[in-house]
């Protein structure tokens, strides 16, 4: 049987095909011998190059390197790319590189950024402040993130730094982002222990306001202020930053904050700044003439009130904490008033509730992030006679109970007395916060607060309360009894507003309470 011919036009068809082919190699090669040689670039950077490494090959090697480091004895990282690809984000992420770049190269002709020095950046986020360290000369720069952005920042937290003592020559904070980090002052210490003795430490922050910068500048007790600036932002959520420049003097580590401070000293003096003095200033006028119907102006006076973290900006605090001293129940101001009105910042804080009637205890055996002390606030550790005392035309029920009188002496009261332990409220506080802290009291202690003040002045103690709502106990007039004044107290309305100006005077920003 006869093969059958082939189809006209078949190997022409072969043919063809074939030339294209090798066409289309030779193309290619003439397009790699043009880049190479012609234009002087690596087959890296070419648009039609086959088999060409990824860009951030050499960054890939170098991250590894870091981890690799920071494994081992968290040594400081080196990276060896001088000048990596900008094709990381659009067009926000390549002006931010742009912003910190300006930045930089202001602070390295200022002398604070030497030639060759070994960066670190904190809170890096996606990497833009250590690409344009890289990209003005600095390779040994790397950034840390609760997050990694590799290849240019890897993971770790701003008071855990997986870097060894004095690794860096520079260390930089940008994008507001210090302002928000959890535990600004073990952050703080961990910034110092990795910056070399005479080495630099730029912060650009979120926060203006001269409390918080006078906070800010606290926590930093290795470095001194060199300069403060304020620079328009890059992007419409940061429109202005604020620059600060600190120099570590010395070889100086701080390994712990312990929480304990006394604070204050002990001659009735508070170290009182400009800022917070302009704060009490600031602050609503007091009451002067005495108000006929006090339950009525606390209603009133209450939305006049300048709250602390309304006027300034608490974000360089180590703790936040509120003390209840008189608390009462549950209910009663901590849920009423604190958490539900006063401007927290989203902060998270500590509350404590001292309240000396155990009628209220039980309420509290549930309730968690409240620690209850059930003792009674008192000038030194004793046992006290605890008065339930009610005023004229005042209900028995449970509910509505009367706060309580403590005296060192058992009383000769008719109402309900007994015994309970009191402690010595200031050396408390000063064994329980700390000058870095941010705390809130309200004190509502039945008349005690004339022994309790003069020894929260006397011992310093006065000097660890940013802000105080006071309620000052005298023989005010009755509402169930018009024309009557209370019996309870000796003091006169004149003796509250002399405490209250006191205060004051002392730089304690106080609030009148009832």
């Amino acid at each position: 049987m006869e093969p059958l011919p082939a189809k006209p036009g078949s190997s022409s068809v072969r043919s063809v095909l074939v030339r294209s082919l090798l066409a289309g190699v030779l193309l290619l090669l003439l397009r790699f011998a043009y880049v190479v040689t012609t234009a002087g670039e690596s087959c890296r950077l070419a648009d039609f190059c086959f088999l060409s490494p990824p860009d951030d090959l050499n960054l890939v090697i170098s991250a590894a390197n870091v981890n690799a480091n920071a494994n081992a004895n968290a040594n400081a990282v080196r990276s060896t790319v001088a000048s990596p690809p900008r094709r990381i984000g659009g067009e926000d992420w390549a002006a931010a590189v742009g912003f910190y770049g300006a930045a930089f190269r202001d602070l390295a002709s200022e002398g604070f950024l030497p030639r060759g020095a070994a960066a670190l950046c904190v809170e890096s986020g996606s990497g833009q402040d250590v690409l344009a360290l890289k990209e003005i000369g600095l390779a040994d720069a790397i950034g840390v993130s609760r997050k990694a952005a590799r290849p240019l920042v890897i993971s770790g937290r701003p008071h855990r730094l997986p870097f060894r003592d004095g690794a860096f020559d520079f260390v930089f904070a940008g994008g507001g982002r210090f302002d928000g980090v959890p535990r600004p002052l073990d952050a703080a210490a961990e910034i110092s222990r990795t910056l070399k003795p005479e080495g630099y430490v730029v912060f650009h922050l979120r926060a203006n306001d001269t409390y918080s910068f006078d906070s800010f500048i606290d926590l930093f007790n290795c470095c001194r202020l060199v300069r403060s600036r304020d620079l328009a932002g890059f992007d419409t959520s940061l429109p202005m930053i604020r620059e600060i420049v600190l120099k570590k003097v010395s070889n100086f580590s701080i390994l712990s904050h312990p929480v304990k401070n006394s604070g204050g000293d002990s001659v009735n003096k508070c170290s009182v700044s400009d800022s917070r003095r302009k704060l009490i200033r600031d602050a609503e006028p007091l009451i002067v003439e005495e108000p006929l119907k006090p339950w009525i102006t606390l209603k009133r006076n209450i939305k006049n009130i300048q709250y602390l973290p309304s006027m300034v900006d608490i974000s360089f605090r180590n703790r936040y904490v509120y003390v209840d001293v008189g608390a009462r129940g549950y209910g009663s101001s901590i849920v009423s008033w604190f958490r539900k009105q006063y401007p927290k910042q989203n902060k998270t804080f500590e509350v404590y509730a001292i309240e000396a009637d155990e009628h209220f205890y039980e309420e509290y055996k549930s309730k968690k992030h409240v620690t209850l002390l059930p003792y009674a606030a008192w000038v030194k550790n004793e046992t006290l006679s605890f008065e339930i005392n009610r005023d004229p035309g005042q209900k028995s029920e449970d509910k509505g109970r009367g706060m309580g009188r403590i005296q060192p002496v058992q009383s000769s009261s008719d109402g309900e007395v007994a015994k309970i332990q009191g402690f010595d409220f200031a050396e408390w506080l000063k064994n329980t916060v700390s000058e870095k802290d941010f705390v809130v009291m309200k004190m509502d202690v039945e008349g005690t607060e004339f022994d309790l003040i003069p020894r929260l002045i006397e011992t310093g103690a006065i000097c660890l309360i940013d802000e105080l709502f006071l309620e000052c106990h005298y023989n005010r007039w009755q509402r169930c009894c018009p024309g009557e004044r209370s019996s309870k107290y000796e003091k006169t309305y004149g003796q509250c507003l002399d405490l209250f100006t006191s205060l004051r005077q002392s730089g304690v920003l106080v609030h009148q309470w009832w």
